[in-house]
């Protein structure tokens, strides 16, 4: 037994070596970057009071997480629906489903940004038919904006909610549906007292990923909107690429806050989760 666990261990040998190098010594570095002077060594939270004196980085942190609060929560909602409908639907529908949500989930970045911009840009295929067709909405429509950006986090936020949801559907059992309306409930009844109940662990999880990607995510807004609207990854890639003057140190400090923003939707996450089920202990 030894000697199999030994085996076991120079086989995962190189898994770890890769973590090690490609992630938690780049993690490190960034994290003791932080607290660097620019441009020497030593100790200073002087970046991280400027992340929290100036306005243009208060406003990067607050608008990357309204956008990623209400993209995961509109996708996260839409997805539900999605996969219940598929849960119920046939092989071959729910086939040429998958097919098309990996497919969609696959479509992000710049090319999204690119489609969004030929859709609803200045000269747009939908704003120019509005304009021809009278739809206000969509005549004056900009998709230059914190709405715009929005739409299209929503797009990619969906397909993606929607497959990691499918399999809990599965854990749903015909025998509750029907042991419901034997007691005389009805669907919402169910949904409110079985369903939702089951899947919370599921809905949770899937939205603290929704949430840490959508906070994280980059080439989208940067590629729609340039730096003409502040988000966290944007104003990070900014310390590090500029042609004048680049600061590392303060980069790091905003990367780090980034860090902390998605280890807390993991960790407000597991904390629902465990009064969750001492609720449900407490309960049984």
């Amino acid at each position: 037994m030894a000697h199999k666990n030994r085996t076991y261990l120079l086989a995962l040998l190189p898994f770890a070596l890769i973590v090690l190098v490609f992630e938690l010594v780049p993690l490190a570095v960034v994290v003791i970057r932080s607290f660097f002077p620019a441009g020497d060594i030593g100790f200073t939270l002087e970046h991280y009071a400027a992340i929290l004196a100036k306005k243009l980085y208060r406003d990067a942190v607050l608008n990357s997480v309204l956008l990623a609060l209400t993209s995961s929560l509109i996708g996260i909602t839409a997805a539900f629906f999605g996969a219940k409908a598929t849960y119920h639907s046939s092989p071959k529908v729910k086939g040429f489903f998958m097919s098309l949500l990996n497919m969609t989930s696959n479509f992000a970045g710049i090319p999204l940004a690119f489609a969004y911009i030929i859709l609803l840009g200045n000269a747009g295929v939908l704003v120019l038919l509005g304009k021809s067709w009278g739809i206000e909405a969509l005549a004056n429509y900009n998709v230059y904006s914190f709405s715009g950006l929005l739409l299209t986090y929503i797009y990619f936020q969906i397909p993606m909610a929607t497959i990691l949801l499918l399999p809990a559907f599965e854990a749903l059992r015909r025998e509750w549906r029907e042991s419901v309306n034997l007691l005389g409930g009805g669907s919402f009844t169910y949904w409110f007292r079985v369903g939702i109940p089951v899947l919370l662990p599921s809905l949770l999880g899937t939205f603290s990923i929704l949430f840490s990607n959508a906070i994280a995510a980059y080439a989208t807004a940067y590629a729609l909107l340039g730096g003409n609207f502040s988000l966290l990854p944007i104003r990070i890639s900014e310390q590090f690429v500029g042609d004048v003057v680049q600061r590392k140190e303060f980069g790091s400090a905003l990367a780090v806050v980034l860090m902390l923003l998605m280890v807390a939707a993991v960790a407000v996450n597991n904390y629902v989760l465990k009064k969750n089920r001492a609720g449900g202990n407490d309960h049984g």
